[in-house]
């Protein structure tokens, strides 16, 4: 089974009510998009329950950008699967690179976190990737190896494709414009591709890997294009209606 393509906009700590304006002219733009191609909002906490309101009955799902990984309990400020799931999220980001970095997530963490993602009947979005000091090193292949074998639910044949995918955003590309050669991306995509299998068997041809750091409208055709590569997670193009459309429409 072939991975449906899937465009998702991490808004990160960005959007007030008014930005429910760009969320409308997503929603009308995503009935141009072919009825394969996914598109997926991660706005803040604060705009999941009127984004899915609004996007209710569209080609558009609503997510969120992180969880905790208990369902409920003593976690003052924390958000559970569960709370997103009833706020009208369909799916959740985990493992971000900034959550790893100024929260200083483990992978353990993240796993816990992606598995409550599917307790809730979420998908996972797990990210993983290298910093700039590990690839000069020539270690991104053993840190994205270790980022997955940590952070992923483990496999036991029951893993479904709406329960998890995978987003390659190597560090040093998120926000600077900079973003790996095309080889480069193929060589990461190929490796997760192969251990994804290795976890999940044939269900893993589904598992979406994305790709993150600085996509936009004049790169994407090329990204996409690349073998495994199965979407984007996008970042600040994702919170203009134009470039977000014009990124997913690679796949017109």
């Amino acid at each position: 089974m072939a991975a449906r393509p899937l465009i998702a906009g991490n808004w990160k700590m960005n959007g007030l009510k008014g930005s429910s304006a760009e969320l409308q002219k997503i929603i009308a733009g995503a009935r141009d998009l072919p009825p394969a191609t996914g598109l997926l909002v991660c706005p803040p906490a604060t705009l999941i329950a009127g984004f899915a309101a609004l996007a209710r009955g569209s080609r558009v799902a609503i997510g969120a950008q992180d969880c905790h990984a208990q369902a409920a309990g003593a976690f003052t400020g924390d958000i559970s699967a569960e709370m997103l799931a009833d706020a009208g999220a369909s799916a959740v980001i985990v493992g971000h690179s900034e959550r790893r970095s100024f929260h200083h997530e483990t992978d353990a963490e993240i796993r816990a976190k992606a598995l409550a993602a599917r307790r809730a009947g979420l998908l996972a979005v797990v990210c993983v990737g290298e910093t700039r000091a590990e690839r000069e090193a020539g270690h991104t292949i053993a840190v994205v190896g270790g980022q997955l074998a940590g952070s992923l639910p483990q496999g036991g044949g029951n893993i479904a494709v709406a329960d998890v995918a995978v987003a390659y955003e190597p560090v040093w590309a998120i926000g600077t414009g900079l973003i790996p050669s095309t080889a480069d991306v193929a060589q990461v995509h190929g490796f997760i591709r192969r251990e994804l299998g290795a976890r999940y068997g044939v269900a893993a041809a589904g598992v979406r890997i994305l790709y993150g750091g600085s996509v936009k409208p004049a790169n994407a055709g090329e990204l996409m294009g690349i073998e495994n590569v199965d979407g984007a997670l996008v970042g600040g193009a994702s919170l203009k209606a134009e470039e977000f459309l014009a990124i997913a429409a690679v796949y017109r």
